[in-house]
């Protein structure tokens, strides 16, 4: 998106310099981005939905598993709700519609799946996505300095934990002392 004052500088100026910026695209080296581990717990009542998605897609919910947790997932955008990130890269092997009939009441840290995306719910919220899994870790936070963890041009790695972990992780974002693990990936144009 160009924002510009017209008043100021004309339209042909700020096309000519969006194509010369453009022209350099090759040479621009960009920031690297970050990569969120978000540890989830699947299946269950945490993921009341993982059985459909595996039916749906004719494999069984360990590998709806598998699959999940073995990308990095690009954050297209933050939206919907405080934080929400739209999630590209996912295979489409997991795939799955939204919900006919959207729930009222999504917990927060909910992990869903709608068409080909994934996401993670931020805030208690209503929605339409399949519900896998439920990450303890807090995306939202509007009493933090940053409330949001998340950036757009990260990535998210969902890593699977199991019940004791969750507790574990749960109870450290509680006191504020649950430290996420990020690492740095080299991005290129």
């Amino acid at each position: 998106m160009v924002i510009y004052e017209p008043m100021l500088i004309e339209l042909d100026e700020i096309i000519n310099k969006v194509k010369s910026i453009l022209s350099k695209m090759d040479e621009m080296k960009l920031p690297d981005a970050k990569v969120i581990e978000i540890p989830t717990l699947y299946g269950g009542e945490y993921g009341p939905d993982i059985e459909f998605v595996a039916e749906h897609n004719k494999i069984s919910p360990e590998e709806v598993i598998k699959i999940h947790t073995s990308n990095e997932y690009l954050i297209y955008m933050l939206g919907f709700t405080p934080g929400f990130p739209y999630l590209g890269g996912m295979d489409h092997k997991i795939a799955a519609p939204r919900l006919q009939t959207p729930r009222t009441k999504i917990p927060v840290g909910s992990v869903g799946i709608a068409g080909k995306q994934t996401g993670i719910y931020p805030i208690e919220s209503p929605g339409g996505w399949q519900l896998i899994g439920r990450t303890p870790v807090k995306l939202y936070d509007p009493y933090k300095k940053e409330p949001i963890l998340l950036n757009a041009g990260d990535y998210i790695k969902f890593v699977q934990i199991d019940a004791m972990e969750y507790k574990n992780i749960e109870a450290l974002e509680s006191e504020g002392k649950y430290k996420v693990i990020i690492r740095e990936k080299k991005v290129s144009i």
